[in-house]
């Protein structure tokens, strides 16, 4: 292995040589307190970056093995240290000339707490540092161009000068906030622990006492600060926890069954509808939500028309279509807002009914996103339009069933029917941002003002059909070895020849987990995709692996880094290909 000062006359060498030089710097280089990686150089300045990779041995991180004794607490500490070297390196490295020339990057963070490709702790194996731990950081670097032509001067001060300040800074436990980051490990270590108690507890989800819910806007998701109204619980849902790290804790449970959330306009509705259905993952100290949790297979599900759907059986909510079209095995290149929503409701319930995973789903519905002609029907459109008129049975009349046959409970935002009266568990009113439980009262209500309805959805819910990809129809490659994926923000990706729309599976939220979710599909395709297992056991297998040997599995040298992603968003995106062919199992 050559060394920090090899590798800074070879980059003064280069200066002013062709970019396609810069490949001769490849491997590995002894920076006496790490060991500096270049996997993979970039072949023009303004490609795809070079992926460098720095390994700070224990003896040198010095971190304690207090804040990653656990799984929780390893994955925050992860997540703790790729944000102080991104942050670093932020306040270091400098633009030096064309292209991406200077930048010295990991990713860009949002609130949640995901676990990445981008950092690895390192247990020692020595008895004197046994209770220290090391840490393996990837990153990426525009190495520095003037047009085509290399700035070896300024490639050499990146290399040997930025990057050891960046890892003294963000890499050594003895330079951080150690407060700081033992906040980070236990606020996460304490919201999975909470999460793994609301099945004990009958929850599906829990609202903390003291959460700010309200976001800056619509584009940036950080905490309203300024005249936010801190949630507080309505007395007869308060439960109490007693978390490992921060102790008591209070707040909202939201009991398993049919659960509204009513209140005029404006007044916090889906604001809280948001933050549970992003409390399926965990979130950093100063984000309001940080103990907001919700079932971990909550899925949010909406009306998304024009999406393809290929072989769903939406025969529980859509029947009879004019020309004596097939529901049991439906087909569309162009779904409509109705059989869109019940098409994402049964791919939810699909996945998990034939799944060896111990899941049960938790819908959650926005009537902001939903199809009206899907959610209701009420008593005079029946009168006008008799059942065997029309093909669907809204969501009012299967909701009940949903739940008593499958144990499938949804949190529904409706300010607008009281019809869901007659089949909510629990009424939750919000008013300016606070929580009511007006459950008596809706019922009360529901009582006294009968809709005399007829129910149309029958005494069952109806059969979860699984169906089994076809191989071919996965092959965005059209023969060739590689495929190409590329990932647009959080809501596209191209796959092959294919763009999938994922805008609206809402519940993606890191262009991390678009690249995972990009290579899982490749991988999914080439080990286990065979004509005869479900979408469901190739999704199973392929999160085993990934529990078993890490994302590393799905391609050692992503374009950027993975982060980990639900088997729910993988199915969504396989089920958006516009080419897939599956039969029924």
């Amino acid at each position: 292995m050559t060394n920090k000062e090899s590798l800074q006359r070879h980059l003064l060498q280069l200066d002013n040589r062709g970019y396609k030089a810069y490949k001769d710097i490849q491997g590995n280089y002894d920076f006496y307190e790490f060991t500096l990686i270049i996997d993979y150089v970039q072949g023009d300045p303004f490609a795809s970056p070079s992926k460098f990779r720095v390994i700070v041995p224990p003896n040198i991180a010095q971190i304690p093995r207090e804040v990653f004794n656990s799984r929780s607490r390893e994955i925050a500490l992860r997540d703790y240290l790729t944000r102080q070297f991104d942050r670093a390196a932020h306040s270091i490295s400098s633009k030096r000339g064309t292209g991406k020339s200077g930048m010295i990057a990991v990713t860009r963070f949002g609130q949640e707490v995901l676990e990445r490709t981008s950092a690895f702790i390192i247990s020692s194996n020595t008895s004197d540092i046994e209770d220290l731990g090391g840490v393996e950081l990837r990153f990426a670097v525009g190495l520095p161009a003037s047009g085509r032509s290399i700035l070896g001067r300024q490639a050499a001060e990146m290399l040997c000068e930025d990057i050891p300040e960046i890892v003294s800074k963000s890499l050594k436990y003895s330079h951080l906030n150690a407060a700081e980051c033992r906040r980070h490990v236990e606020t996460v270590e304490d919201a999975d622990w909470l999460r793994q108690q609301l099945a004990e507890k009958g929850l599906v989800a829990f609202v903390a006492e003291g959460s700010i819910l309200p976001r800056r806007s619509g584009v940036d998701n950080s905490p309203l600060l300024n005249n936010a109204v801190a949630f507080q619980s309505p007395p007869s849902l308060k439960v109490e926890f007693n978390c490992p790290n921060r102790g008591l804790i209070s707040g909202m449970g939201i009991p398993a069954g049919i659960t509204l959330i009513v209140g005029g306009g404006y007044h916090g509705k889906s604001t809280l509808l948001r933050a549970i259905e992003l409390g399926v993952y965990n979130r950093i100290p100063g984000d309001g939500r940080e103990f907001v949790v919700t079932n971990p297979a909550a899925v949010k599900i909406r009306a998304e028309d024009g999406r393809s759907v290929a072989g769903v059986d939406i025969s529980p909510f859509i029947n009879h279509l004019p020309q004596g079209r097939d529901t049991a095995q439906f087909y569309t290149e162009n779904a409509s807002g109705s059989t869109s929503q019940a098409a994402n409701i049964i791919e939810a319930l699909e996945l998990v009914a034939s799944s060896k995973e111990d899941l049960v789903p938790v819908l959650l519905v926005d009537e902001d996103t939903a199809a009206t002609n899907f959610m209701i029907r009420d008593r005079r459109m029946q009168e006008l339009i008799a059942k065997d008129k029309e093909p669907i049975t809204p969501f009012i009349d299967k909701v009940r069933e949903l739940y008593a046959d499958y144990g499938v409970s949804t949190i529904l935002v409706m300010g607008g029917s009281g019809d869901y009266f007659d089949v909510a568990d629990t009424v939750i009113a919000m008013e300016n941002f606070q929580a009511y439980n007006v459950t008596a009262k809706a019922k009360e209500i529901a009582k006294n003002y009968s809709i005399s309805r007829a129910a149309e959805g029958g005494e069952n819910f109806g059969e979860i059909t699984s169906r089994v990809p076809l191989p071919a129809s996965l092959d965005p490659s059209r023969g060739r070895r590689d495929v190409r994926v590329k990932v647009r923000d959080v809501d596209e990706l191209a796959f092959g020849t294919e763009d999938i729309d994922l805008g609206a599976v809402e519940q993606i939220v890191d262009s991390g987990q678009l690249r995972a979710i990009a290579a899982a599909m490749v991988y999914a395709k080439q080990q286990y995709m065979d004509g005869k297992r479900t979408l469901s056991e190739i999704i199973d297998l392929v999160m085993a692996d990934i529990d078993a040997q890490g994302m590393d599995i799905l391609s050692p040298f992503p374009e950027g880094d993975f982060a980990m992603f639900r088997r729910f968003e993988l199915a969504a995106a396989i089920n958006r290909l516009r080419s897939l062919s599956v039969v029924a199992k």
